[in-house]
């Protein structure tokens, strides 16, 4: 207790002699990481048990890894809150870190600092997690180089911070599941989450056509029109989903032959109803928490295939140069002007009980970005 009062009391006095300077926000949070990681520490996010975020999360001061050869020490610049993290904490996710650890899996850090065989990077390089298990919700880290892959400085802060999940995800389930050609079309369930925005973009390059399935919720129309500013052909509730008029969808837009699923239960039901024959839905997701449950007619007359994807077994099995190849594809788009950040809120490191709380309330459409 005595170390973390005499860091924190040594915290407020490098403030205060920042301010009298004139440095911004920004600025003081640069030089508060140089001179926290010169000593070893930096502040982090952590959790020492499962649990409700809000309960069990708190903001601490921890002891970074020493520097070895084949490391770099990076500064985290942002970092966004995922429903995975919020599973992580609650231990109800697949994988679980060891207690106690440091929450989230994405975003985006400079290069401080790099180990003396370490011949790919540069101080002042931008870098992304390859995989999960980093905890980014740092100021600083200290990792073998190869849990990191490069991005290109010139793309916007909070695409970057954004682009190891949600548009990877996308990304493979457009292209890995079915051969599709201009034209054809792709329905998805949870349009408006982070998958759906970059599902909605990525299929647009493809020149493939989207059928976006949402919730009713009071500022429908208001969500519907940013879906289709992103390049959303079609943007529909789930109620219309079950109503007999998406026969008149389909006079003007083929029937999919591929579904993304992300909530399951009747939502995943009734687009398997509207799949091409022999298509494909691919779930990522359960945010109803429901099983998916197949007619035996569309298995039996429609013979669909049902599959299922998870981003972090995909990275595992296919290893550094795809992902670097598929990482490079995107910040192409990105670079193009055709993939955008999702929805975002900025929110400041030190108020991340804000940004908790934000992440946790039904009906949100914005992603929470956590600011260094």
């Amino acid at each position: 207790m005595a170390l973390r009062g005499a860091w924190t009391q040594g915290r407020g006095l490098l403030l205060l002699r920042l301010q009298a300077r004139g440095c911004q926000r920004g600025q003081w949070t640069r030089a508060l990481a140089t001179s926290a990681g010169a000593r070893g520490r930096c502040e982090a996010l952590v959790y020492r048990k499962h649990g409700e975020p809000l309960d069990v999360i708190h903001l601490e001061n921890v002891k970074l890894s020493q520097l070895g050869d084949f490391d770099i020490r990076i500064q985290m610049l942002a970092a966004p809150i995922n429903p995975s993290d919020i599973n992580m904490m609650q231990g109800t996710y697949p994988i679980l870190p060891d207690l106690p650890a440091i929450g989230g899996n994405e975003g985006v850090g400079r290069i401080l600092e790099v180990g003396s065989k370490v011949t790919n990077m540069k101080p002042g390089d931008w870098v992304i997690p390859s995989g999960t298990g980093l905890g980014t919700w740092r100021i600083e880290a200290v990792s073998n180089m190869n849990t990191f892959i490069r991005v290109p400085k010139v793309i916007p802060l909070l695409c970057a911070a954004t682009l190891s999940v949600n548009p990877c995800t996308a990304y493979r389930m457009l292209y890995d599941f079915e051969s599709l050609k201009p034209g054809d079309s792709v329905i998805q369930n949870a349009a408006n989450s982070g998958v759906g925005q970059a599902t909605i973009q990525i299929a647009k390059a493809m020149s493939l056509k989207t059928i976006n399935v949402i919730r009713d919720r009071p500022d429908i129309q208001e969500l519907s029109d940013r879906l289709k500013a992103m390049g959303a052909d079609y943007v529909i509730t789930e109620e219309a989903l079950r109503k007999p008029e998406m026969k008149e969808l389909f006079k003007v837009v083929p029937r999919p032959r591929l579904a993304l699923n992300g909530v399951g239960g009747k939502s995943a039901t009734e687009m398997l109803r509207h799949l091409e024959k022999g298509g494909t839905i691919v779930t990522y997701g359960g945010m109803a928490k429901k099983p998916v449950t197949v007619p035996v007619s569309t298995l039996i007359f429609k013979d669909v295939k049902i599959r299922g994807f998870w981003v972090t077994q995909w990275k595992r099995e296919h290893g550094q140069d795809l992902l670097q190849e598929m990482i490079s594809q995107l910040c192409g788009f990105i670079q193009e002007g055709k993939l955008e950040a999702p929805i975002c809120t900025e929110v400041q490191f030190q108020d991340y009980q804000t940004a908790l709380k934000a992440t946790t309330t039904p009906y949100t459409s914005s992603k929470q970005i956590l600011i260094m």
